[in-house]
């Protein structure tokens, strides 16, 4: 009798703690969880300012211009030429190869707009000739003729006409403009005259 008490009990206190532990699991699965911690307030950092992007031109590359000519077109070579022939021929006294007053005036009516125009244009060329009258040797009138036609180029030069678009040649006594003897016709054989050259291609 003592023996089936004794199971009796036992098995008793092993079904209260099944309960018990069964209600104790009940119990910790129903529990709610644990509010999750409070987040910490932002701290708001000041937005750093972007760069502002400055728009830049566009850098195009220019077209490569046209050179501009060294040689005058038609139109104004042509507008050279009624310039040169309005520069007269300019004379000179008898052995003296200086510029008279007269001479200077017949230079300068047209020498600065020729200057303005052919400053332009490097590669235009103007040659001065110098003549004499048939008097004196061949030899010596080459020369004469000669330094006239440098009067006249140092004039034209002063003026502005570049050094380099002048030349001067000599044709002394040869080529004269009038043939009679007389002090008349060896006057307009004394001179010089300006004329242009053809371009060299």
């Amino acid at each position: 009798m003592k023996l089936k008490s004794k199971r009796f009990a036992a098995t008793a206190s092993v079904a209260f703690l099944a309960l018990a532990g069964a209600a104790c699991s009940k119990k910790v699965a129903s529990a709610p969880p644990p509010a999750p911690p409070a987040a910490a307030p932002a701290t708001s950092t000041p937005a750093r300012s972007q760069p502002v992007a400055t728009s830049r031109p566009a850098t195009s590359t220019p077209a490569p211009s046209t050179p501009a000519s060294r040689y005058p077109d038609a139109a104004t070579r042509a507008r050279i030429d009624q310039l040169l022939a309005r520069i007269s021929d300019a004379y000179f006294d008898y052995d003296k190869s200086s510029l008279r007053p007269d001479a200077i005036s017949t230079l300068r009516a047209d020498a600065v707009e020729l200057r303005d125009i052919v400053k332009q244009y490097p590669d235009y060329k103007m040659q001065i000739e110098g003549y004499c009258d048939e008097r004196g040797s061949a030899e010596y009138n080459l020369a004469l003729g000669d330094r006239r036609a440098q009067s006249a180029k140092d004039y034209l030069v002063d003026v502005g006409i570049p050094n380099a678009q002048l030349s001067v040649i000599s044709y002394g006594k040869e080529r004269p403009v009038c043939e009679d003897h007389t002090e008349n016709c060896w006057q307009k054989n004394r001179r010089i005259h300006i004329i242009a050259l053809a371009q060299n291609r």
